[in-house]
């Protein structure tokens, strides 16, 4: 299980693409081959097939991780094929009047995963991984690594499970199992690090990165947040929901370099910086 098995393309499909990687539907049997993109290391999908492992053994819903595999040029991992399975956002895009009741879904699963007590022995503090990110890297301007330090020393450590790219393209169902996908930065922590970048994209997402990603348009995106995080906190008091929203925005701040990198290996475009520096003005501690 610790060696990559070659495949060969002509027994494969493509059935899918994100930002980071491609998928491929095998033509004989129920598997999914997923490969990143050429320049991603071969350690990087070994850590995230092992991290599938850990979530899959907890008993997390997530379909079964079978072996690492290689075309010869990209590295991945083949997963149990879900058959007749769809998305939350693609049952949105072909069933638009189901919007509320796959956002009251999606924050049903939400928030059973962030209640799930996390295997911390096998998992990473994403907490942790942050802090790691912003010692060791140089992706940042300083007085930015300096208030993205000081905040997290504030973050609780939370040893409940987060998934990492928390989002309604990431979970899927057949109707019996709903299950989900690309765990590879499953972690533990505080859910914050969760729902700051879905709070982010439901504002901030042009039509054709919508279209591209999710398949459905910036105005359901909003809309699915504005249902989603009333039916998560439990509230529809508008002042606790806009608060809550403010608290999100340190975390986005601070996660979105990280994420940056991981995806494009390289640091935030300097405009973005400028953006997104206001969310860390009044981090404690972090004062020049």
């Amino acid at each position: 299980m610790d060696n990559y098995e070659l495949i060969h393309l002509e027994d494969y499909t493509q059935s899918g693409e994100g930002g980071t990687a491609v998928s491929y539907t095998h033509k004989n049997r129920r598997t999914l081959a997923k490969l990143y993109k050429p320049g991603f290391e071969a350690d990087r999908a070994k850590a995230e097939f092992f991290t599938a492992r850990a979530v899959y053994q907890m008993g997390i819903p997530t379909p079964e991780p079978y072996r690492l595999v290689t075309d010869g040029e990209r590295y991945g991992a083949e997963y149990e094929l879900v058959g007749g399975k769809r998305s939350f956002t693609r049952i949105i895009s072909q069933e638009p009047e189901r919007l509320e009741e796959i956002s009251l879904a999606f924050a049903a699963q939400a928030k059973a995963l962030h209640s799930t007590p996390a295997d911390t022995a096998h998992l990473h503090s994403y907490k942790q991984v942050l802090a790691k990110f912003y010692k060791e890297k140089d992706m940042v301007p300083e007085s930015y690594r300096q208030r993205s330090l000081a905040f997290l020393e504030t973050v609780a450590d939370t040893p409940t499970c987060l998934h990492g790219d928390l989002q309604i393209g990431n979970i899927i169902t057949d109707g019996k199992r709903t299950l989900w996908i690309d765990v590879g930065e499953f972690s533990y922590g505080a859910p914050e690090w969760d729902l700051s970048i879905m709070w982010i994209m439901s504002y901030r997402m042009d039509a054709q990165r919508a279209d591209h990603l999710f398949h459905i348009t910036p105005e359901q995106i909003k809309k699915h947040w504005n249902i989603f995080l009333p039916a998560y906190l439990g509230t529809s008091d508008p002042q606790v929901l806009e608060e809550y929203s403010r608290r999100l925005a340190p975390y986005y701040a601070v996660k979105v370099p990280y994420v940056y990198d991981m995806a494009y290996h390289t640091r935030l475009p300097e405009q973005s910086f400028q953006l997104i520096d206001r969310f860390l003005e009044k981090v404690p501690g972090s004062e020049e």
